[in-house]
């Protein structure tokens, strides 16, 4: 019982993030599908102008959404937080956690005020940013879905490295898990 959380929690995690990877790739690779393709009857210079920006999307959302943001922020904090859940603590003796460990991990319930406002922003953010793409023609909506995918691919593998990490080393990651004081 004292790993079942930490393994539902951050591999919870990775699945969330890997099933939103599998629905956007399909759009983000639509471009170089032949056929299919959303850009056709462009010049050569249309192609090269749209290439450029393609090439340079996904490398700006590796820096700025898999390092910045997953790397560095999230992963640990997701990998952190799921270590809580050991039976015995305030967090491990709520069955609740357990159930939504996925959840628990990503700060969106027994947190912080500050890391409930955090996380909840960055959702809702996520989820409105996401219906404004779906709604953009598709020549730009492959441009950042690309950058997504990538993003959201750094931001999975970091999650998997930060909780290999810790279970080889035996060190959590050193950030703080955000959770509330106890009354």
């Amino acid at each position: 019982m004292a790993i079942f959380g930490s393994v539902w929690g951050t591999f919870g995690v990775i699945y969330i993030l890997t099933k939103a990877i599998m629905r956007v790739a399909p759009i983000a690779y639509e471009p170089f599908m032949g056929t299919n393709s959303p850009l056709p009857g462009f010049s050569t210079i249309q192609w090269r102008y749209v290439f450029t920006i393609y090439i340079h999307c996904p490398v700006y959302f590796c820096y700025a959404e898999g390092y910045k943001g997953f790397h560095l922020k999230f992963a640990p904090l997701v990998v952190k937080r799921s270590f809580t859940l050991v039976v015995g603590t305030t967090q491990g003796n709520n069955p609740i956690n357990y159930l939504l460990a996925p959840f628990f991990s990503m700060g969106l319930f027994c947190a912080t005020k500050r890391r409930l406002i955090i996380s909840w922003c960055v959702s809702i953010g996520v989820a409105i940013i996401v219906a404004l793409v779906k709604q953009l023609s598709p020549v730009p909506r492959c441009i950042l879905d690309a950058g997504v995918v990538v993003g959201l691919s750094i931001g999975s593998v970091s999650i998997l490295y930060h909780y290999l990490k810790s279970m080889i080393t035996g060190k959590l990651p050193d950030i703080d898990p955000c959770l509330p004081t106890p009354k």
